[in-house]
């Protein structure tokens, strides 16, 4: 069992317990796994209560941006819940590469095809995700293709909000716990675009090259061939500092974008969805 580094108050100590107690009382568990703060609290409590009935897959496509690959993969192992990887094929769907507002549908209905006999060759385990309660108040298309699937998400049913997962995280001692929320690829364009793997890649290596250089928190959103910049606001004068120390602009032009801006308003997740 994984102890707590820190104590916690009252109410954070209960939904620890809950959460314990829920993911004990299935047979078997299949964590739909990101590696993101909350599927991976779910994968390591899974993995406290129910050891090998517990395993975690990732969905494995050039949305995935390769350095969050990693990530999971270390995480998984830091926490020692068996994890496998399956490659997804939603670019090969309409409903997914052209970009509707829904296009989040389309992606978990994919992943959780491939997940449906994984879970069934793990001895019926039920698949878990890490929806959480704040989710549930934002336009996550994702959410009714998992329900669908019979996915259930104990996080949202236990009334567990990110901040309580973060707070959670850092009791039990995980180094990830304040891990910056890292959206898939495909959210950095704007609805109707279409999405391709020349398109991700080009944005994954726009945002690979700012991370080496200390942005763990980046967008870079694309429309058309633009690369369009964003750091949180207090970082704004040191992405200029960079951009004068370093060939920022011209590495960009050389992954393929024809135009490089910042956005001064800063980074806002989920900005694209006020089109909506």
């Amino acid at each position: 069992m994984f102890r707590l580094q820190e104590s916690l108050p009252p109410r954070e100590a209960d939904l620890l317990q809950q959460l314990r107690s829920w993911l004990a009382s299935q047979e078997a568990l299949c964590v739909a796994y990101s590696g993101g703060v909350d599927s991976t609290l779910v994968a390591a409590i899974a993995h406290e209560q129910k050891g090998d009935s517990a395993v975690a897959v990732t969905g494995v496509s050039p949305a995935l941006a390769p350095h969050l690959l990693q990530e999971a993969r270390a995480q998984a192992q830091w926490i020692g819940i068996r994890h496998q990887e399956c490659s997804t094929r939603e670019l090969n769907d309409p409903d997914y590469s052209s970009n509707p507002t829904d296009r989040c549908f389309a992606c978990k209905r994919e992943l959780h095809h491939h997940l449906q006999p994984i879970a069934a060759a793990a001895g019926g385990a039920l698949v878990v995700d890490g929806v959480n309660l704040d989710d549930l108040g934002d336009h996550r298309p994702g959410i009714e293709a998992a329900r669908q699937a019979g996915v259930r998400s104990p996080l949202a049913e236990l009334a567990i909000d990110k901040a309580a997962i973060r707070q959670l995280s850092s009791a039990l001692g995980f180094p990830w716990w304040d891990k910056p929320a890292q959206p898939c690829l495909a959210s950095r364009f704007p609805y109707g675009e279409s999405i391709s793997a020349e398109r991700l890649k080009r944005v994954g290596q726009a945002e690979a090259w700012l991370l080496d250089r200390g942005f763990p928190r980046v967008r870079v959103r694309s429309q058309g061939l633009s690369a369009r910049i964003e750091v949180p606001q207090d970082r704004l004068d040191d992405l200029l500092a960079l951009n004068a120390k370093e060939p920022l602009v011209s590495s960009l032009l050389d992954m393929g974008f024809t135009s490089v801006s910042l956005d001064l308003e800063g980074l806002v997740s989920g900005k694209l969805n006020r089109s909506l």
